[in-house]
C-alpha cells in the first residue's frame, strides 16, 4: 500500500533528475520536510534523507535514488529505506517535442510483506515545450497491494520561470490501483512548487494534496498514528547537484 509524489519530483521526490553532471556521471543529496510519493507520505508526515546517482550517454541513461521512509515498518515489514533503480532512453520526435522510455524498479530491502512492495514499472512520457505527460504502469503487483498487477500512474506537470531563476511547477496525477482494492486505493494527486537553482543547491517550497480515502491512507497497525498521509501541506526540501 505505497501511495506515493511529488511525481512532481522537481526537487522533493522520487526521481527527480539532477541536472549537473561531470563526465557522464550526476549526484544529487538532500533532505524534505515530508516523503510524498504520488502525493501520499511515505515517512508518516515526517522528514527524509535522499540522495542519486546518474548516468547518462548517447540518449540512454541509469541511475538510481534512495530515501529514508516509514510506511514499510507501519505494515509489519522491515524496510526502512526505498532503492529505485531505473534506466531508458530520451531522444526527439521533433523541434520542441521530446520522449523519454524506461523502466522503474521501486525495491525495498527485507521488505516481508505479502505481496512484497517491491514494485516494477514501464514508462513513457511525451514533454513539449515546458509541459510532460507521462504514463506509468505496473508489471508487478503494486506496493503491496494485493493482485494490483497492471496498475497505472497518469500525471501532467510543467515548469515555468517566473522571475529571476525562480521556477514554478504544476503537477497533476491520477493513480489507479487495480485488485480488491481498487475503489479505496485509487485517487488523484495534485501539488505546485516553487525551486531556485543556486549554482547546485536547490531550495524548494510545495503545496501538495490529494482526493486520497481517508480511512485507506493512514499509517498501518504498527503506525501508531491515524493521520490522513494524503493530507493537502507544504512540504519544503533541499537538494544539492553535483
Amino acid at each position: 500500500m505505497k501511495k506515493s509524489l511529488l511525481a512532481l519530483s522537481v526537487a522533493l521526490t522520487a526521481a527527480a533528475a539532477p541536472t549537473a553532471s561531470f563526465a557522464d556521471l550526476a549526484f544529487n543529496v538532500g533532505a524534505v520536510s515530508d516523503y510524498r510519493y504520488r502525493g501520499i507520505s511515505q515517512t508518516r508526515l515526517k522528514p527524509a534523507l535522499q540522495g542519486g546517482i546518474d548516468w547518462s550517454g548517447n540518449g540512454f541513461y541509469v541511475g538510481t535514488w534512495a530515501s529514508t521512509i516509514k510506511w514499510i515498518k507501519d505494515f509489519g515489514g522491515d524496510a526502512g529505506v526505498e532503492i529505485d533503480v531505473y534506466g531508458g532512453y530520451k531522444g526527439e520526435i521533433a523541434k520542441d517535442l521530446a520522449y523519454d522510455v524506461g523502466v522503474l524498479t521501486y525495491y525495498y530491502p527485507r521488505n516481508k510483506l505479502n505481496p512484497s512492495a517491491n514494485t516494477t514499472e514501464l514508462y513513457g512520457a511525451l514533454t513539449f515545450g515546458p509541459a510532460t505527460v507521462k504514463y506509468s504502469h505496473a508489471v508487478t503487483d503494486t506496493f503491496g497491494n494485493l493482485d494490483s498487477k497492471n496498475s497505472f500512474y497518469l500525471d501532467a506537470s510543467a515548469s515555468f520561470e517566473i522571475a529571476d531563476g525562480w521556477m514554478l511547477a504544476p503537477h497533476i496525477g491520477y493513480q489507479k490501483i487495480k485488485g480488491p482494492f481498487s475503489d479505496p486505493a485509487t485517487y488523484t494527486d495534485y501539488s505546485l512548487t516553487l525551486s531556485k537553482d543556486f549554482s547546485g543547491l536547490v531550495p524548494s517550497i510545495a503545496i501538495v494534496g490529494t482526493d486520497a480515502d481517508k480511512a485507506f491512507y493512514v499509517p498501518g497497525p504498527f503506525g501508531n498514528s491515524t493521520k490522513f498521509l494524503g493530507k493537502t501541506a507544504v512540504v519544503v526540501g533541499v537538494k544539492y547537484n553535483f
